[in-house]
Order: C-alpha cells, then structure tokens, then sequence
C-alpha cells in the first residue's frame, strides 16, 4: 500500500512539474506575429557585402608630371655670376634633411605669393608655372635685357631648394590610426609636398587605409567657416520638414565635400575626378567611425551587441554562433537518465534535450518601424534561403518552439522521476 502511494505521490508530482514547465514554455511561445525568412520581400533582406568591389588605388593619387612647376611657396637656389656671388667664390650648397630632393645650389631666394622673384637691379621676374630650366633662361634674358650681365654666357644657375607644402588635416575615428596613439580616434596635421599632395599620400602619412572599425570611405571637406554654417543650416532644415509616416530625407553632401567610397557595388562607380583627390590648404580628410553598424542579441542568446563585419557578410546562423548559440545539440536524453544524471547530463544545462531553433530578427525599416522575421534554426542549417543576412540594427531574439518545450519538460520530469526513484530504492549512482 505505501509502495503504490509513493507511486502516486512520484506521478502527481511530476504531473506539477511538467505544468510548471509547460506553463514557463508557453510564455515563450507568444502570439509574435513574423514573417517566415523565405517569404521576406528581397528589399527586406540587404544586399550582400561579397559582391562589392574595391576601388582601385590609383584612383587616389595625382598622375605623375613631366615636370616640377614653380609655384608660391617654392624656395629657389639662384646663383647669379657677379650679383648673388662672385667668381673667386663657390656657390653654396644646400643637401636637404628629408625627402628625396637632390642638392641645391645658390642663394635661396622664395616665391612670393604672386609667383614672381625679387633679383637684385631687376624688377620683380615672374617664374608661376615655369620649370626650374625655363626659369633659369628667363632670368637669364632678363639680366641680358637690363645690360647687367656682360654677355648672354655668363653663369646662372637656379636650383629648387624647397618644394611648396600644402597643409591638410588627417581625422581618423578608429583605433591605431597613428603609432603610439592607443586612444580611439587621431587628428594630424600633415605637410604635403608639391604634386603629393592627394588622399593616398595623406592617409600613408597617417596609418594607411582605414581599418575594419571605421568606414571604408574617406571624406575631404574643404570650404569656409561660413560654408559649414550653411550646411548646418541645410541639414537641421531637412530634419525638421519630416512628416510623420514619411522617410527620413536624404542628407546631401554638399559642395564643399566630397566622398570617397573604397569599396562599391558594379553598378555604382565612383564619378569623383582626379582634381577632387588633390588636397589644397586647410583641407580636412575626415575617415568617420561605423559604430551605428551593430546587431543586438537577446531571448536564450548572451545579451549584448556586436559590430558588424565591414567587408564580408553575416548570416543569422553565424550570428548566433558567435553569440553562444547551439545548433540541433543534444539527443534524445536517455542517456542521461540512464546514468542517473537527469536532465542535463550531469549539470552541463542543455547538453540532453532539444536547442531552441525559433529564432526572431526585430529588421528596423528605413522609414521607421520594424519588420520580425521568423528563422527556423534547424531549416536554416540545410537551407539557404533561411539563412538571411545580419543588417546594421537587427536585434535577434533566440526562443523555444513548443514542441522543444514539451521535449524537454518531458525529459526533466522521466529523468528526475528516476533520480527520485534510486534515492528511495536506496540506489546508489
């Protein structure tokens, strides 16, 4: 008689236990109305990153010239036989400390803002856009002009000292972009010579292409103070026009930026020409951070957020692997019982059971709102259509099925009706 209540008692408890899970389990299986991922409308899903292409790097530095011509900032070596020197004395000599710039001769004489020379007993001789041969014939004749020089043969020489330097600034939002700099974004204030003055001599200068934690675009801002107040005018504009139920308008470049996409899809080739990569004085080459290019995760997955890859693409079955999920894990579960371990095999959680497959992509819409999609874990695994890119603001929400409920409510309840068995029978395990 007592053996056949304690019978009863072991079933009417496992009856409350299997109601308790039952009754958790079905707080999971909520009405969430989602669309299945193979029904999906193609303008939902995103475009695959794989069929970008890079952009060739040629296309960020200036054609190489047949010739240096002379500009304002250039500093000329002039040596000129019995006005900047005499015979008796040798021409100084001036070796550069950097670049690749060959030895100098002469008396550095500088253009001026206008692209003209001041010479002693000449007026001012203007040598803009001149080579430096071109140049030297040029104050030549005019020395020969003004009866200063005794005969056409007499000695000139005109060397390029210095080269002109343009003055840009280098913002990078990412890390490493200078060596000894640990912090998280550099700004640099780089000296460009003459015809290197272009993006690509500016990022070497600065730590090289951006890096995977930044943009794969570069933006040159040029313009005035009052340029970049009309353009926070113009864009706090368009943001307070939007009406409700409208999308968000487009923000424009502007004129005074360009943008430079290094990696893009066949179909849109950059049109930027070679005069938009020249940097000039005061421009800024600004590589913005992609923080806004995460993915949230939630449900049975480590809660938190991860940043996107920039260069390949993310399916939901990778994203839940990197998040700790697991994939048709678990057996049957009688093996567990078998060794006394109830569900869990020994406490390793879900190592006897079912792995939840329901899992939800909260897909934020461009104008506004959002879109859940529905992903079969376990279809997902032999099914490509299922397996749906991660875009920018996803949030995935990994959940039971009810079935997986019932599965493994019923494995807890066999396993801890026999665990409870052996304790009473004195059974040792």
């Amino acid at each position: 008689m007592s053996s056949l209540m304690a019978t009863q008692q072991r079933q009417l408890f496992g009856v409350i236990c299997l109601s308790v899970a039952l009754l958790n389990g079905c707080s999971l299986c909520d009405n969430l109305q989602a669309v299945p991922a193979n029904r999906v409308p193609e303008e939902f899903l995103g475009r695959g990153k794989e069929q970008m292409q890079d952009i060739s790097l040629s296309r960020l530095r200036q054609d190489q010239v047949d010739a240096y011509r002379l500009a304002s900032g250039d500093v000329l070596g002039v040596y000129i036989e019995n006005v900047l020197g005499t015979p008796d004395s040798s021409p100084p000599v001036h070796f550069p400390t950097e670049g690749n710039q060959a030895p100098a001769l002469g008396f550095p004489i500088p253009v001026r803002e206008d692209g003209t020379v001041d010479l002693p007993y000449v007026d001012s001789i203007p040598v803009n856009d001149l080579t430096v041969v071109e140049a030297t014939d040029l104050i030549r004749e005019v020395y020969a002009k003004n009866q200063i020089l005794e005969s056409e043969q007499a000695k000139v020489i005109v060397t390029l000292m210095r080269r002109r330097e343009i003055q840009v600034t280098v913002i990078r939002e990412e890390s490493g972009g200078a060596e000894g700099v640990s912090k998280r974004g550099t700004g640099t204030t780089v000296e460009l010579p003459a015809y290197e003055n272009d993006v690509m001599h500016a990022l070497n200068l600065t730590g090289g292409l951006p890096g995977t934690d930044a943009l794969n675009e570069v933006f040159i801002i040029r313009g005035t103070f009052e340029d970049g107040y009309e353009r926070d005018q113009m864009i706090a504009a368009i943001k307070n026009c939007k009406a409700e139920c409208e999308c968000p308008p487009a923000i424009p470049d502007g004129p005074t930026i360009t943008r430079i996409p290094l990696r893009f899809y066949s179909e849109k080739i950059p049109q930027f020409k070679e005069e938009d990569i020249i940097l000039k004085e005061g421009d800024i080459v600004y590589i913005p951070a992609r923080d806004q290019e995460r993915y949230y995760t939630g449900g049975l997955l480590t809660g938190g957020e991860q940043l996107l890859p920039r260069d390949y693409d993310l399916d939901v079955v990778e994203a839940v692997a990197l998040a700790g999920g697991t994939f048709a894990s678990g057996g049957t579960g009688i093996g567990g019982i078998s060794q006394g371990g109830g569900f869990g095999g020994g406490g390793s959680g879900r190592d006897v059971g079912k792995s939840p497959s329901d899992l939800i992509v909260l897909r934020r819409l461009e104008c506004g709102g959002q879109i859940p999609i529905r992903v079969d874990l376990n279809e997902a695994l032999q099914n490509p259509s299922q397996r749906i890119l991660v875009q920018p603001g996803d949030t995935l929400i990994l959940r039971y099925t009810l079935a997986e409920e019932l599965y493994n409510a019923a494995i807890s309840v066999i396993g801890f009706n026999f665990l409870l068995d052996q304790v009473q029978n004195g059974s040792s395990f």
